[in-house]
């Protein structure tokens, strides 16, 4: 039963009020000092006191090198924290915070030393003066970041991250170059330190005989039956992408278990250690109890103890290499695996057995730990790739190098560099626009062995389309801002009372507006720099506020700024819909900050003349510049020939299809189709082509209008149809994913447009060498070549007679030389970043 409206709107007055509290808190300690004496620990989301930041914890806490050091675990298990006040209850120098707290909130704000081995939440920003090293936990062998299926958007926050760290700890040279550098996107915008030392965790796995025995007590005072035997450790990875979505597998666990058991025989004992983020789940499971490790013994300390180690893609295993002890591998789904998520290296090269089934399993483990491990081939030449530098010193040569500042003789190193010029690109909202397009467009043909480029994008969210952002290219590293801005309530409101003004602050002016923006450029960006920013939509002040806030280049070099103009920017600010001008506020706010960008692109050289003349006002005419738009002709060419009914793919097949699909389908060659594509606003003037239609069609009734597009004016358009009673001749499509489908069965192009920018419709019309009409406006002249178009006057009569001369063979197919006008395009662009 849903809620009543009452009781839902107080609810949410409710959250919104809480996250402006909390927003506030954490603007107050965001203005308090760093504490260069504290050091915040966090380890896989506050599962416990682990990993890599446990070992570097323990090690400055006995260093009496480091005595002044105060420290502040981040824990959310409250069996971790209980064993947590076991060991340190009145320790004047240790304590802890409950993550998702205020107490979180304030420690994360001010503490000087922040060690992670996963990520901070997506408002967490770095502030100056504060450290951060991120360690990760593990090295990889299943895909990371941007190597994964969707991995651009998954990888989000983690990257946001690693950019934001002074310091990334890498196990060994394959995590620094793969996962790192390639996987991440960090080669050239990533300026901090790599440090390729080893892992701190890793020490901790040399036990003496009195701390073996300690883990095997532990392990029985939770309900672990060893009976005396050797361990044998089970620890499969998880089967999530995202650590807040984790998959539920505890029957399969259950039965594999058991199976595994019965291979390895009775004189072992398996422990399984499930992956901390699905410990919960297990945790919750009786059938378990008498084999899962307590999630808070460290993983490394179970390795320690353990004679032999299954997985199957955890990362864990290259851990265990430093043993010298017998891995095998269980991998029940390896072609699911490989096609969901996939692996970096083949499974038949692994430095163990690996076998399907659980059982089989086992008894190869039995083998190995009864000839030992050199009865694998592989084995040594693994260690000696992945665990090099495994000697039980490596935290502290990683404290050394951190906290001490000690770099000489160490293997720390700053991220590769490539000499690519390095370019970063706002998108815009990724809708299936014409904006869209032609930043698409953009990035498919920069050649991407000379340029460095980053995609900035918006959260995803209902209005994104993932077929349209699935078309960024690969080579492009995308950022996608998530989270809110920092700062208390009134400094926001200050900032938007001057966006509603028109009258945005400079940079550089009012240190508030300043400390702001800066703030949220690293806390989207991290210290990351680049040479060329582009605001390739140009209709969002917050957007163009954050572009003109990027810092120099790392040479000092002042970094290059554009903003696109994809029409004639002064009259869309005044264009009405539904008789509000929904622009005019943003686009002023916009306007104001032209002064400070160096470049003023607009899509037609017809359009830069306008927009120099009509914005001399906010910018000096030198720095308009023209960048036409860049078609993909492979794009189009492959959905012209895509089959109609692909269209209706994921509409209910119980439903009537749409009445312009059935009119197209039954159409035997009599009928006669103009087609146009474009969001259904103002500008566009559809109103004005269904009425010249409606002339052109009284005398000839065998054409048909095909309009496609969605968009606020919809319903009004519809009514128009409806009233002139032409429903089974001018047809409402909505927005299609792939309007060139329906371009190549139609006859005839038209477009009604009051203004346009460069009309990409244009472009791709020609492409698929369609006949044109269009009513005259200042960018029409230029988007083709001379004679392509047929122009006609901004009236009902004048589009009416251009549609019947092509109707009477007057309109021959609109012909691009596509080479030669993608080569003077991107000539147009390269000038702009040789400026």
């Amino acid at each position: 039963m849903s809620l009543p409206s009452s009781v839902r709107r107080l609810r949410t007055g409710a959250r919104r009020l809480k996250r402006a509290v909390e927003a506030e808190r954490i603007a107050f300690w965001r203005s308090r000092p760093v504490r260069s004496d504290q050091v915040l620990y966090e380890s896989f989301a506050g599962n416990g006191v682990l990993c890599n930041p446990e070992a570097i914890f323990r090690h400055l806490l006995d260093d009496p090198t480091y005595a002044q050091l105060r420290h502040v675990w981040v824990i959310a298990d409250d069996a971790a924290i209980a064993r947590f006040r076991a060991e340190f209850a009145g320790h004047p120098r240790v304590s802890f915070v409950r993550r998702g707290s205020a107490s979180y909130r304030q420690a994360l704000a001010v503490s000087g030393w922040l060690v992670n081995n996963a990520t901070f939440p997506t408002w967490f920003g770095k502030r100056p003066g504060q450290v951060y090293l991120n360690t990760w936990h593990g090295t990889p062998l299943k895909l990371m970041g941007f190597d994964m299926p969707a991995g651009a958007v998954q990888s989000a926050n983690t990257l946001r991250n690693f950019l934001m760290s002074d310091y990334l700890l890498a196990a060994n040279p394959f995590m620094a170059e793969t996962m790192y550098e390639s996987a991440y996107r960090l080669t050239n915008v990533y300026p901090g330190t790599i440090i390729e030392e080893g892992y701190p965790r890793i020490d901790r796995q040399r036990l003496d005989a009195a701390a073996e025995a300690a883990v095997r007590a532990e392990l029985e005072e939770n309900g672990v039956v060893l009976d005396g035997k050797p361990i044998v450790l089970f620890a499969p990875t998880w089967r999530g992408s995202s650590f807040d979505d984790p998959e539920d597998n505890i029957d399969e666990l259950a039965a594999q278990l058991a199976a595994l058991q019965e291979g390895l025989g009775d004189d072992r004992v398996v422990v399984l250690k499930t992956h901390q983020i699905v410990h919960a789940h297990a945790a919750g499971r009786p059938e378990l109890a008498r084999t899962l490790a307590p999630n808070t013994i460290p993983a490394n300390v179970l390795l320690g103890a353990a004679a032999g180690l299954v997985t199957d893609y955890s990362s864990i295993f290259f851990d265990y290499l430093a043993t010298g002890r017998p891995v095998a591998f269980f991998t029940p789904d390896a072609d699911l695996y490989a096609e969901g998520r996939g692996t970096y290296m083949p499974l038949d090269t692994l430095p163990g057995p690996v076998s399907a089934d659980a059982a089989e399993t086992g008894r190869a483990l039995r083998g190995l730990l009864a000839e030992g491990v050199d009865a694998h081939p592989r084995y040594a030449d693994w260690v000696e790739r992945f665990a090099p530098f495994e000697d039980g010193e490596v935290t502290a040569r990683v404290v050394d190098i951190v906290f001490g500042g000690r770099r000489e003789g160490r293997r720390a190193r700053p991220t590769a560099r490539d000499g690519r010029k390095r370019l970063l690109v706002y998108l815009g909202g990724m809708k299936p626009n014409g904006i869209t397009t032609s930043a698409l467009n953009l990035l498919g043909a920069l050649d991407h062995t000379e340029y460095d480029v980053t995609a900035l994008l918006p959260k995803r969210g209902a209005s994104t389309d993932p077929l349209t952002q699935a078309r960024i290219p690969a080579e492009v590293r995308q950022v996608f801002r998530i989270g809110g801005m920092n700062g208390s309530k009134a400094v926001h409101l200050r900032r938007r009372i001057d966006d509603w003004r028109g009258s945005p602050r400079q940079p550089g002016v009012e240190p508030w507006h300043e400390n702001l923006w800066r703030a949220e450029w690293t806390r989207v960006f991290g210290d990351a720099r680049f040479d060329w920013v582009a605001d390739f939509s140009g209709y969002g002040p917050l957007w163009t506020s954050l572009l003109l806030h990027a810092p120099a280049a790392a040479d000092g070099r002042p970094v290059t700024r554009a903003v696109w103009m994809h029409n004639e920017m002064a009259a869309d600010r005044e264009r009405t819909v539904n008789g509000k001008a929904r622009m005019k506020r943003n686009l002023g706010a916009v306007f104001a900050m032209y002064s400070e960008y160096d470049q003023l692109v607009s899509v037609s050289h017809q359009l830069t003349e306008l927009n120099r003349i009509e914005l001399a006002a906010y910018a000096p005419a030198d720095r308009f510049r023209t960048v036409r738009n860049f078609p993909d002709v492979e794009h189009v060419t492959r959905g012209m020939r895509r089959p109609l009914a692909e269209l209706l793919d994921g509409t209910d097949p119980e439903e009537p299809r749409p009445a312009w699909f059935e009119a197209l389908q039954e159409d035997e060659g009599d009928l006669r189709w103009f087609i146009t594509v474009g969001r259904l606003s103002p500008e566009k003037n559809h109103a004005r082509l269904i009425r010249a239609f409606l002339r052109v069609h009284a005398a000839h009734p065998e054409a048909r209008l095909l309009i496609v597009g969605g968009g606020p004016l919809r319903a009004d358009l519809q009514r128009q149809i409806a009233a002139a009673g032409a429903e089974d001749v001018v047809f409402l499509t909505g927005a299609q994913r792939n309007p060139y489908a329906l371009l190549a069965a139609s006859d005839c192009f038209v477009l009604s447009s009051l203004y346009e920018g460069q009309p990409m419709v244009l472009i791709e019309a020609a492409i698929c060498e369609m006949p044109i009409v269009s009513t005259s406006f200042g960018s029409v002249f230029g988007a083709l070549p001379k004679g392509s178009i047929r122009i006609v006057e901004q009236d009902d009569e004048a589009l009416a007679d251009g549609m019947t001369a092509f109707l009477d063979g007057e309109v021959p197919p609109a012909r691009l030389d596509v080479d030669a006008y993608r080569a003077d395009v991107m000539a147009e662009f390269e000038a702009l970043l040789e400026e």
